[in-house]
């Protein structure tokens, strides 16, 4: 029986009582899901033209899903790429666009670098009350970066009364992880913060050690009927042990890179009357990045090499918002950002100003159309506009249309804009851009039950900026707007839920074309004219499926499929680079958790947890020549005050 059969088989038997259940079930009553990211303020998740994936943070939490890379896996569209184990470079590619092309935020504050790229090896899921996960280009709302999409980390809050938690987990790999947190609050002030360390050996035989250590936390304020504050903060401070080359082979003793990053927020509310309101938000993100690799003994203490980036966002933005009746709304608002990198004894900056406005309209029953424009003028690259125009219908109480068309851009990176001692940077250089089209469905089943939803994709990349050793001019730079690609898509999801069984059935298809290599030449580049695009599966699959036992015991599965996809094989000199393919995966994820003493009227509570994680030690790489994590088995405890 193959991999694939048996984690079908493993997935089927998990859910048969709970199927069983689900025949017998009454309806359901559920609150509507709300999202910020789609539009800038909370509405329903129904009433958007967006495409929209909610991550639960305390779902993922009762997966065991410690870090938000893993939780993405789940999401229709989004290709995740670990470069090895725990703590090493994860690159996110959504909707078949480039590893930077999507903007991730921590309760509104950007945390990728100037230019689009995060590395997601370190973010947990510590104190994260959603992910809201917006697919399709959003720099109308968002600036640059958000090409194919926004990733949006929003914080706990709290509430009324005192909830203590504490939790510990041990297991494969040399793994120990703890994590403590408090909510709290009353009618005008609610709190929430974490603390957490996670340590691990890692996979490799010898220089592979992780430790992760995460803070968060948020304070909210009602400030009479009218105003409402927040003040969020996170940090998380991580070092990763890597014996590895850029071909993957172990042979460094002792290099390692390391990740502190800080991001605050303040974000104010106001109702001026009952049609008009405004909203600020404040934010900052320090984020330094280091590489460090100390000579190995006994060789001259010199011979060792060392890098630092400090990256620094300080960005406001101000907007205010418009309701009529009729069914009208419209908001208007203006953003700076200032952005300032430092490599060695150089530091740079530019500054970004950016001015949007959005407008919907009811022109008849059932239909809702938005029309959006947004002008950024930046210090390097100019001015840039971007719009997008989008039609929501619901054709029946159950069944909704969408159809949009937008564009986006991605401002070029501070390494491909100024001089570093390793390239010249372009200061003429133009964003990268895109225009983009989808249109789907979405169709309740069996009285709110079920819902399945169906989205395709059109999108065009252009303006891609290259690196080139040869450049045109002597001493000229060597990053130019040269090469394109097409990503374009399907996106099918099912859902069902009842009061003891839910499930999530997700299928994407992916078709990319590199439609202009640029300076790219060869079979080995990473843009060959006419194939596709690297690291990305055509087909993938994702089914993840929860019961209750008892009301005592909450059991999780999740089967993870990616179909084949093209990679390169680095080779040392003089032997070549290669263009491979990369064979298909799956992985089959098992979670547990059963409650010893409910907590509740200040009781104390107790939670045992178990997981496995690749429980039939699939042997995989996610991207060529990183093998990735094998079996591994956890177990933990977890304590409630409540």
């Amino acid at each position: 029986m193959s991999r694939f059969r048996r984690a079908m088989l493993a997935l089927a038997l998990l859910s048969a009582p709970a199927t069983l259940v689900a025949q017998v079930a009454g309806d359901t009553t559920a609150l509507p899901e709300i999202v910020v990211t789609a539009t800038r303020y909370p509405v329903a998740a129904d009433s958007v033209a967006s495409t929209v994936t909610v991550l639960r943070g305390d779902d993922l939490r009762a997966q065991g899903i410690r870090f938000v890379a893993d939780a993405l896996r789940q999401v229709p569209g989004a290709h995740v790429v670990q470069s090895g184990p725990f703590g090493s470079t994860t690159s996110l590619f959504l909707r078949g666009g480039e590893s930077d092309y999507v903007k991730v935020l921590i309760d509104g504050a950007p945390v990728n670098q100037p230019g689009g790229f995060y590395d997601f090896g370190s973010l947990t899921t510590d104190n994260v009350e959603r992910i809201e996960v917006l697919r399709g280009p959003a720099s109308v709302l968002y600036g640059s970066d958000a090409i194919t999409g926004v990733i949006q980390i929003v914080t706990r809050r709290g509430g009324e009364g005192l909830r203590l938690s504490a939790a510990g987990e041990g297991g494969t790999f040399g793994s120990a992880r703890w994590e403590a947190s408090a909510l709290g609050g009353s009618d005008a002030v609610d709190w929430s913060a974490s603390l957490s360390r996670l340590t691990s050996d890692g996979s490799y035989e010898f220089n592979n050690d992780y430790r992760n250590t995460v803070a968060s936390g948020r304070v909210g304020a009602d400030l009479g009927d009218r105003t409402k504050v927040g003040l969020s903060g996170h940090y998380h401070d991580a070092l990763y042990h890597f014996p590895t080359d850029f071909t993957g082979a172990p042979v460094d003793q002792n290099q390692f890179t390391t990740d502190e990053t800080a991001t605050f927020a303040l974000d104010a509310n106001h109702r001026f009357s009952e049609t008009v309101d405004g909203q600020l938000l404040l934010s900052r993100s320090d984020i330094e990045n280091g590489f460090e690799n100390p000579a190995d003994p006994p060789a001259d203490p010199a011979t060792g090499s060392s890098d630092q980036i400090d990256i620094d966002r300080t960005s406001a933005d101000a907007r205010m918002r418009l309701r009529l009746p009729a069914g009208f709304e419209g908001f208007a608002g203006g953003s700076f950002e200032a952005q300032r990198q430092g490599v060695a004894d150089a530091t740079e900056g530019r500054d970004n100003w950016g001015m949007y406005a959005q407008a919907s309209a009811l022109p008849v029953s059932r239909l809702q159309l938005t029309a959006s424009g947004r002008m950024d003028d930046n210090e390097q690259f100019g001015t840039f506009w971007t719009w997008r125009a989008a039609a929501l219908a619901f054709a029946s109480p159950t069944t909704r249309l969408r159809a949009s068309a937008g564009s986006g851009f991605k401002e070029p990176s501070f390494f491909e804009n100024f001089d570093s001692p390793f390239s010249i940077g372009n200061p003429d250089l133009r964003p990268e851009r895109t225009v983009s089209y989808e249109a789907g469905i979405e169709q309740d089943l069996f009285r709110g039950v079920a819902r399945v939803g169906v989205t395709g994709f059109v999108q065009h990349f252009r303006d891609l900026i290259q690196f080139t050793f040869v450049t045109p001019e002597p001493g000229g730079p060597n990053y130019f707007n040269v090469a394109s690609a097409d990503a374009n898509g399907l996106e099918a999801v099912l859902q069902a839920g009842t009061a003891a069984f839910r499930g999530t059935l997700s299928y994407t298809h992916l078709w990319t074309e590199v439609t202009d290599a640029g300076f790219d030449a060869g079979d080995a580049a990473a843009f060959v004219e006419g194939e596709r695009l690297l690291r990305r599966p055509d087909d993938a699959v994702s089914a993840h499926m929860e019961t209750t036992v008892a009301e005592r015991a909450r059991l999780g599965a999740t089967v993870t499929w990616s179909g084949p996809r093209d990679d390169i094989r680095f080779g040392q000199f003089p032997e070549p680079n290669q263009r491979v393919e990369l064979p298909s995966y799956t992985t089959v994820d098992l979670s547990s958790v059963v409650t010893v003493l409910p907590a509740a009227g200040g009781r104390f509570g107790l939670d045992l947890t178990a997981r496995v994680e690749n429980l039939f030690d699939e042997q995989y790489e996610q991207s060529f020549g990183f093998p990735a994590r094998g079996r591994g088995v956890f177990v933990g405890i977890s304590t409630v005050v409540r």
